[in-house]
């Protein structure tokens, strides 16, 4: 796959690299079906695809095909009538189900690039549907295009993850935005990451939605900027109000119909669009899926080791250490990212991730903690970062 080019002479990226004119000559590109021969349409510049069963031996040429679309092309695909109706029906209904309880249970719900509240969610919707009704996850995820696209952008053993959005008539659209990874990060945490791991990061997660009702434009459908996937400066960029400005001059919105499935490649700018129906609730099944590289090899008691270099470490920055040097260990020693972890309970509140271990740590090391509210602290975020498909 080839990934943006990094200039020699800067491994780092700066602000300056955000120039709407570079961001322009990537985006403003024809998509050409003939490219895509196994492709049915162009619409609105992404490739369209009508479900069907390829022959085996046709397999991997599809595949090659869509790492070309989501690599190299615009970065969208859409397949149509990708799941079957009677399939969307009853995962809706369990989806609807879950939503009316959580409503009736109250808390505060988190959103990444929204204000809480604005939309309904289902965190970890995946463990939750296979828990409540095995025969319709069952279904669900015997869907074989899910399998060709994340093998395809993946390989094997790749981690399916799922949260069901739910957005109300009246439902502001979203900044536009890249995902996972660096897209959770703000301007100044994304800088701090080299290039190239701003042109590696899109390889290790697709992105997905799966429509659960018909999506016309009123109701605000996914926008999209197709190729903006290859401008290497796009997770800083995105910050960017002219960005955003160019954006809304440029993105398309691909209506969709229940059962229709959307895959992208996380770098292309997007943004939910805004609800100006009268009375469509806007559901998706959003599928995040991550490849099987982005796991450590060891399991690290990461608690143990926080609570053990917590007093040296407090000590040797009440008298001066700087830090740098106490963030190196606390970097060694706790786990500084905030995923995976139950969202239900450790909710993207304040911001759009949860605090990390490391975060902790360093709050407890600034604000003179005692080491038993520390071990309260970690201990609480250990037990809301595990999975608990009840939602409890």
């Amino acid at each position: 796959m080839d990934t943006p080019a990094i200039p020699d002479d800067s491994r780092w990226l700066t602000p300056a690299d955000c120039d709407l004119a570079a961001l322009s000559a990537v985006v403003e590109q024809d998509t050409n079906l003939d490219d895509y021969p196994y492709a049915d349409a162009v619409e609105d510049n992404i490739v369209v695809y009508d479900k069907r069963v390829w022959d085996e031996a046709d397999r991997r040429a599809v595949q090659s095909e869509l790492v070309r679309v989501l690599a190299d092309g615009p970065g969208v695909v859409v397949f149509r009538g990708a799941f079957e109706r009677e399939v969307i029906e009853r995962a809706t209904a369990v989806f609807t189900a879950l939503l009316a309880e959580q409503e009736a249970g109250g808390g505060a719900s988190g959103d990444h690039f929204a204000a809480p509240g604005t939309n309904a969610r289902v965190w970890g919707a995946l463990d939750k549907l296979a828990v409540r009704d095995p025969e319709v996850f069952v279904d669900y995820y015997a869907n074989d295009v899910l399998a060709l696209a994340a093998e395809a952008w993946l390989g094997p053993g790749y981690r399916v993850t799922s949260q069901v959005n739910l957005v109300r008539p009246g439902g502001q659209a979203q900044v536009p935005h890249r995902d996972y990874h660096l897209g959770f990060m703000d301007r100044e945490r994304a800088l701090a990451f080299p290039a190239h791991l701003h042109a590696l990061s899109p390889a290790l997660t697709l992105q997905g939605a799966v429509a659960h009702v018909d999506m016309p434009a009123e109701t605000g459908p996914t926008l999209y900027l197709p190729h903006s996937q290859k401008f290497t400066a796009g997770y800083v960029a995105w910050h960017d109000p002219d960005v955003a400005a160019y954006f809304e001059r440029h993105r398309v919105q691909p209506a969709l119909t229940a059962g229709d499935a959307a895959f992208f490649n996380p770098a292309v700018l997007h943004g939910a669009g805004t609800n100006t129906s009268t009375g469509v609730m806007r559901m998706a099944n959003l599928l995040q899926v991550s490849c099987a590289f982005g796991r450590p090899m060891e399991t690290v008691d990461s608690v143990a080791a926080c609570l053990a270099v917590f007093p040296v470490l407090a000590a040797r920055w009440a008298v001066g250490t700087p830090d740098r040097a106490v963030g190196n260990v606390v970097a060694a020693a706790a786990d500084g990212y905030p995923f995976p972890t139950n969202l239900d309970r450790d909710q993207p509140v304040s911001g759009p991730t949860p605090p990390t271990q490391a975060d902790w740590l360093w709050r407890a090391i600034r604000e003179g903690w005692d080491p038993g509210r520390l071990h309260a602290e970690l201990t609480a975020q250990t037990f809301r970062r595990q999975a608990s498909p009840s939602g409890g």
